[in-house]
């Protein structure tokens, strides 16, 4: 019988853990099992024909937020074609209903982790027991009893891609925004054996993972095993971690300060600093402890800080979060991610639409259009926001610039009104060059702003050219006259003296 595990990836950078913990424990049925990993930017038809290539009898699909709606037209051309192949559905957006995509056309979904539930289900219709139910519900598999899925990445994987790796399932938190709240429990793999992989992985050329362990650092005894793992490898490597803001222990802290440079990334999920609004979605924080720590990532350790906000969480105003950005600002120079609040099936952000008026969109993300607070003007408005503070904020491209913005004001009042007039520049947030925002960025500040010219330009000519090989924009050149001369032929950045 021959079978074809598949799913859409976001990125070629990215690959498919699922899919691999599902080949890992396919048992006897593995020698006829293919796995094919594409993006959401391939063509669905060529999809559809690369799969059927194989002539499989069995397709198992992974859907996730990001590829539900591809999946849905990749199932339709699947069935036209290939009416007796059975396509079964799995993974997080089909885990929960309400369904709402269109995946109708799929013989079985699966709900829950399905890395031991597509074998049995593969076997019954082998043996002609087909189930009658479409929606097949599963029990948590033991984690300890998996195959584990490492030594599945191909060499090519190992050479282009992030490998994706967990030492546990589940969240203690409940934060009704998010799925993992929905699991009854963390439960946790083996760590010898699974220390055992990761170094088969290292000997194989392995250096870039990234650990989708909702809480790293939850388990202490864990997370200093894990971290030792790296500490006693050989630079460059590249860990990536989701952790949580209120546990850095000491004997956590005294490691994640032996880690050089570019070794390691920490995301936090922020979300609010504000208590009323966490207390309405079940989050607790601690802002004492949350400072403390975050102070110590920026002072004190070499890690990459990835911060996280939301907007749109219930009973958030505007006001409210923009005190979030600035307090964290004024906290930490790392990345400050912006999101928009979403609806996923199955969490119980949904008992707050009727008191706080959540309206969504049935479309994925499914993101918040409008609510109490915030009108579907202003969601718009803060969503162009924060798709222009990560092309100047966030990228790094203007560290020193960018600052000349607020000063000593307030981050959120005068970025936002500078996101307001560059999208009233540009009237689009996509597609626009480095030279452009650039440009644009020394208009508002010498303009609008009335900032002296030669001090901006200052600021814009360091960061322009701390990179070699980057040119002096021509709107710079005028102010060039500082810069050596080999930054003047685009070779160099500023001098010793000037730095």
């Amino acid at each position: 019988m021959k079978i074809v595990l598949t799913t859409l990836n976001s990125r070629f950078t990215h690959s498919a853990i699922g899919l691999r913990y599902i080949y890992a424990n396919m048992q006897e049925l593995q020698s006829d099992t293919h796995i094919l990993e594409f993006s959401i930017n391939d063509a669905i038809q060529t999809i559809a024909e690369k799969i059927l290539q194989h002539n499989p009898e069995i397709i198992g699909i992974g859907v996730y937020i990001w590829n539900a709606s591809e999946v849905s037209e990749l199932v339709h051309i699947l069935k036209k074609i290939s009416p007796q192949t059975k396509v079964i559905l799995g993974g997080p957006e089909v885990s929960y209903t309400p369904f709402r995509v269109a995946l109708d056309g799929a013989d079985y979904i699966i709900q829950g982790e399905g890395d031991v539930a597509f074998y049995k289900l593969c076997k019954e219709l082998e043996q002609n027991k087909a189930p009658t139910q479409k929606v097949i519900p599963i029990t948590l598999p033991k984690l300890k009893e998996l195959s584990l899925p490492y030594e599945y990445y191909t060499d090519s994987d190992i050479a282009n891609r992030y490998l994706y790796v967990e030492i546990s399932r589940g969240c203690p938190f409940e934060c009704e925004f998010c799925l993992s709240s929905m699991d009854e429990k963390v439960r946790s793999f083996d760590l010898d054996t699974l220390l055992v992989a990761f170094e088969k992985l290292w000997q194989r050329g392995a250096r870039n993972f990234k650990f989708v362990d909702r809480t790293f650092n939850l388990n202490m005894k864990a997370a200093n095993k894990i971290l030792d793992f790296f500490l006693s490898k050989e630079p460059p490597y590249f860990a990536h971690f989701e952790v949580i803001p209120d546990h850095f222990p000491t004997s956590l802290r005294e490691k994640i300060k032996a880690f050089p440079h570019g070794a390691l990334q920490l995301e936090i999920g922020i979300q609010t600093l504000n208590e009323n609004v966490a207390h309405n979605i079940s989050r607790v924080i601690n802002l004492e402890k949350m400072r403390s720590n975050i102070e110590f990532l920026e002072n004190e350790t070499q890690a990459h800080i990835h911060l996280d906000l939301i907007v749109g969480l219930p009973g958030e105003s505007l006001e409210s979060f923009g005190k979030n950005l600035d307090i964290l600002v004024s906290m930490a120079k790392c990345e400050i991610q912006i999101g928009i609040l979403k609806k996923l099936s199955g969490t119980h952000i949904k008992r707050h639409d009727e008191t706080f008026g959540m309206v969504y969109s049935d479309i994925p993300p499914y993101d918040i259009l409008k609510n109490d607070q915030l009108s579907f003007k202003d969601i718009q408005i803060m969503k162009r926001f924060a798709r222009f503070w990560d092309l100047t904020y966030n990228s790094g491209n203007f560290k020193r610039t960018i600052v000349l913005l607020w000063g000593s004001q307030s981050v959120f009042e005068n970025f936002y009104t500078f996101s307001l007039w560059i999208y009233e520049q540009t009237d689009s947030t996509w597609k626009i060059s480095l030279e452009r925002l650039g440009k644009l960025l020394f208009e508002y500040l010498t303009t609008k702003k009335s900032l002296d010219s030669s001090a901006v330009a200052d600021a814009m000519l360091h960061d322009m050219l701390k990179l070699k090989g980057r040119a002096i924009p021509p709107y710079l050149k005028p102010y060039a006259h500082k810069i050596d001369v080999q930054a003047k032929k685009g070779t160099s950045g500023f001098n010793k003296r000037q730095t």
